[in-house]
């Protein structure tokens, strides 16, 4: 054996690529995204509403006949999911968007010289269609930014604790994160939600400036952080937590 060959054997093995499976059910065909996971010790399902998709994770050690046959067996639960993803909501002239909860109009206005600006209930969007979806995405990020870093900034002023850097970016997975090293990251798509969820995620991610975790300690700052009770922000992005991460699609 070559020394290159008996390294290798102590080397970690690298993660499959996901794989694109289809399922067939009642006459029609599903699609699922088959992913190995090396920490998954069992074979599960997850909808993936950001992409539209089910994921179907197994251990790198579970046989792939095995893994199918589970989500096989699983299709009805896929198929009523899928069927329960809210509808895409692009931008486009005439979309109407909740801009921090109230409703506003989207308005093309190729004739107009300038980028977006609001008037009246309305959100409009000047220059050429092709170009609208960016510059409404641009303009909602950066409203986005005015509201939430000077609250976040007072919430952590609280902590007694520093903000590192505030991103707004296209985070699917989750509406906000802080780091060890207190960088904290949101989703643009908070745009869309009312201001008493921007103040809970505000307040939530300053306690993690204090507490690293999700434990009695945690809630008990992000409680006290938060300008009102935390119940209501939670119950309303689960309600309404899919239906954000289609706009813009």
């Amino acid at each position: 054996m070559s020394p290159s060959s008996w390294f290798s054997r102590f080397l970690p093995k690298a993660t499959p690529e996901p794989e694109q499976l289809t399922i067939a059910h009642a006459g029609d065909t599903l699609s699922v995204t088959f992913v190995r996971n090396p920490r998954a010790r069992r074979a599960s399902l997850r909808v993936d509403p950001a992409n539209r998709r089910i994921v179907l994770t197994a251990p790198l050690r579970m046989a792939r006949v095995a893994a199918v046959g589970f989500a096989e067996a699983q299709a009805g639960w896929i198929a009523a999911r899928l069927g329960r993803l809210p509808e895409r909501r692009p931008f486009v002239d005439g979309a109407e968007i909740p801009l921090f909860g109230v409703p506003h109009r989207v308005r093309h206005r190729p004739d107009a010289r300038g980028t977006v600006w609001r008037e009246n209930g309305e959100i409009h969007v000047a220059g050429r269609a092709e170009h609208l979806p960016r510059r409404l995405k641009d303009w909602l990020t950066a409203e986005l930014r005015e509201q939430l870093v000077p609250l976040v900034l007072a919430k952590a002023a609280r902590t007694e604790r520093s903000v590192k850097r505030i991103t707004v970016r296209d985070t699917r997975s989750r509406w906000g994160s802080c780091g060890p090293d207190a960088a904290m990251s949101f989703s643009w798509r908070l745009v869309f939600a009312p201001p008493e969820v921007l103040d809970y995620l505000a307040a939530h991610e300053a306690a993690h400036l204090v507490h690293l975790n999700h434990g009695p300690r945690f809630w008990a700052l992000a409680r006290a952080l938060c300008d009102g009770p935390i119940e209501g922000p939670q119950a309303w992005l689960k309600r309404n937590g899919e239906i954000l991460l289609q706009y813009g699609g």
